[in-house]
């Protein structure tokens, strides 16, 4: 890198960010040198490296190099430090500090694992300032002191520490700094430097795959947070809550206990979530508590953010994140099982449990960690950004979304409660600033991933059995008159397939049967104002032509009937036709097009999960249908649960077998008006 220029973000980052910055690739270069997670080495890094300048750059690595060489203890080296301190009387190094009460001796001792010291002595006023070396301990420059005199003495302590700085940055005004800095970047630009702020390259990741990696911090910004993640190993699902911020701690797989999670009854030492952020339990599926009834204490603290301790009730704010590998393949696990079968057992089918996961993030939808997606540039020292992250929880962005989205029917309060989490986290990240104002773009992009992942819970709620959880069409609208719009999960999407969800305004789904066969056709119409109706397919069949060519005589000559008084000849509609299998003439589809003209006009979705049957003449009569139970076997065979049929075909769906007219509903209309006032769905 030293060699590289500054690219256009690297300079008005620096400009933003002066002296909050720091080269990424200065971390990776010491990370593998010494026993330490980055953010200690960035620490370092912010403290003398936090330049432009590569002449500076240069000297600060130095220095820093020096530093974590004399500070930092490698394996076989623990006998010298000690050595050290003996003879100089004190040392200087970093380890992580945790420390227990003695109660033979009524005081705390510390332990210094690098050194493998377990008693050390630690006053009692360093400790009750930093609690948390009571549960997971922290990363700290530590003063080791070494006292002679003791060290004669029976069963004497000789060690002890004399000073403590966590290695956490405690400026004040940071999120001060950094609401000030994010005003000088587009969204975007902000967007990609928190990825690189993070190790990555944005340039290197999908659209997807970033929306996805902001989603992965929302546990660092909102209090209380659920989270599961569940993919393919290798997508670097572990690294933000072990390497990037002190304020998260990482359980790995095997027993989880509850007085270390939560709170030890013997001496109310309070545990993990009330000390830290974040606890994410990494390999998830091989957790088990210690405790027959520690899932359900888990379980109400997730949902409450309270637990017990006897009659005492304690409130805590540690978000509880489960990450773990998914190994098969999602649609095939979608058709077997369920996305949440990685869990272990006494949490895997339980719908209770899933209910208090406020978002499921599709691990398979991340790029496997290599070289290739990391940064060299430049981005913000990740114990600025952990300590922004911690200040935001004391946020709500509740009021960003309050009379601005609206939220459709199938969301139960918890579901509300959830995306409304996931919402507000995500525009604390983008915008750190409380008081900027929040463009609809970036409330709809927020709402439209918390929707998605809160509906996954939903969906997989639905697949293990429970009534209560059938309705999953998530569904929003943007201002009083918005369009209401539809939120899928994309696993559970297939182009080629009839989907439950409503299509946007405008789009349906239509069953055809011309010399070519029968076949499966997906309509999508999109009005401005002008006039006429345009064919967006490069030299469309002859026969769709001539079905959209009725539908538009048709829409002119009932269109009091049909859109009321929106005058469907001040408006210009552009069509376009898909063909999903092997019939690609359009034939005899005039009452789908006709459908979508209207719903492109009202504004208004048809119903999810519907085919449309049916031709019309110029003069409005329906064609007869030559062959309807094949229509209606098709419509089934690619999804649908709806099928609307001229009521001509009656008597000949008689023939239908037992098992297709169970599992399709058939709803018969008598003429173009008939049917759209059947599936319009507003």
């Amino acid at each position: 890198m030293s060699g590289m220029s500054l690219d256009a973000l690297d300079v008005k980052a620096a400009e933003a960010f002066e002296g909050l910055l720091v080269r990424k690739d200065l971390v990776r270069r010491f990370r593998g040198q010494f026993p330490v997670p980055t953010y200690v080495v960035e620490f370092m890094l912010g403290r003398y490296c936090a330049s432009t300048d590569p002449v500076e750059i240069e000297e600060g690595a130095e220095i820093v190099r020096e530093q974590l060489g004399a500070r930092t203890v490698r394996a076989g080296e623990e006998e010298l430090l000690k050595s050290k301190s003996r003879t100089q009387g004190s040392t200087k190094l970093i380890d992580v500090v945790t420390a227990r009460l003695d109660a033979k001796t009524d005081s705390f001792l510390a332990s210094l694992p690098s050194l493998q010291l377990a008693d050390v002595r630690i006053d009692d006023s360093i400790v009750h300032a930093h609690e948390r070396m009571l549960t997971g301990g922290f990363y700290a420059e530590v003063e080791l002191g070494y006292d002679a005199s003791i060290a004669q003495e029976k069963n004497g302590r000789p060690f002890d520490i004399r000073t403590l700085r966590p290695i956490q940055l405690s400026s004040r005004n940071v999120l001060d700094r950094l609401a000030a800095g994010r005003a000088k970047l587009t969204t975007d630009e902000w967007k990609n430097l928190l990825m690189r702020s993070v190790g990555l390259e944005p340039e290197m990741l999908t659209q997807r795959a970033r929306d996805l990696m902001l989603l992965r911090m929302v546990p660092f910004v909102e209090r209380n947070y659920n989270l599961v993640e569940l993919g393919p190993r290798g997508t670097g699902k572990s690294h933000l809550f072990q390497q990037v911020s002190p304020y998260a701690h990482l359980i790995s797989g095997g027993k989880a206990t509850v007085a270390r999670m939560f709170v030890n009854m013997a001496n109310g030492q309070r545990g993990l979530v009330c000390q830290y952020d974040v606890v994410c339990f990494d390999e998830v599926s091989g957790v088990s508590f210690d405790q027959k009834d520690g899932v359900n204490i888990m379980k109400g603290y997730m949902e409450s953010g309270e637990f017990s301790r006897g009659r005492e009730s304690i409130r805590a704010e540690g978000g509880i994140v489960l990450v773990g590998n998914f190994d098969v393949d999602v649609q095939h696990q979608q058709r077997v099982g369920h996305l949440f079968s990685p869990l272990p057992p006494e949490m895997r089918d339980d719908t209770a449990f899933m209910d208090r996961i406020h978002a499921y993030l599709p691990g398979w939808d991340l790029p496997k960690v290599d070289r290739s997606i990391f940064t060299d540039r430049f981005g913000l020292v990740s114990d600025v950004l952990a300590e922004a992250f911690t200040r935001l929880r004391a946020q709500s962005r509740a009021d960003a979304v309050s009379g601005r989205v609206f939220y459709g029917g199938a969301l139960s309060g918890r579901d509300q409660n959830a995306v409304n989490k996931t919402i507000s986290g995500l525009l604390k990240l983008i915008q750190p600033d409380s008081n900027a104002l929040v463009s609809d773009d970036e409330l709809e992009w927020a709402v439209k991933l918390a929707f998605e992942c809160r509906r996954r819970v939903k969906e997989q709620q639905k697949r293990i059995g429970s009534a209560e959880f059938r309705t999953t069409q998530f569904s929003y609208q943007l201002g009083l008159d918005g369009v209401e719009t539809f939120v899928a999960t994309p696993e559970l999407q297939s182009d080629t397939m009839i989907n439950a969800d409503p299509l946007p305004p405008g789009q349906v789904f239509a069953i055809g049967e011309g010399g070519d066969g029968a076949g499966l056709y997906r309509i999508e119409v999109t009005e401005t104002s002008g006039s006429g109706v345009r064919i967006l397919n490069q030299s469309p069949p002859a026969p769709f032509r001539e079905s959209v060519k009725i539908a538009e005589q048709n829409l002119y000559a009932r269109a009091k009937e049909l859109v009321s008084d929106r005058g469907p000849k001040e408006h210009e509609f552009s069509l376009q036709l898909r063909a999903l299998d092997s019939a690609r003439s359009g034939a005899a589809l005039g009452v789908g097009v006709l459908l979508a003209l209207c719903s492109a006009l009202l504004g208004q979705s048809c119903v999810g999960g519907l085919a449309v049957v049916g031709h019309l003449t110029l003069g409005g009569s329906l064609e007869p249908v030559h062959n309807p139970v094949a229509l209606v076997e098709l419509a089934l065979e690619k999804g649908a649960t709806l099928v609307l049929v001229p009521v001509s075909a009656r008597r000949q769906l008689l023939d239908l077998s037992d098992d297709v007219a169970t599992r399709v509903q058939v709803v018969y209309y008598l003429d173009a008006v008939d049917a759209l006032r059947k599936v319009i769905s507003g």
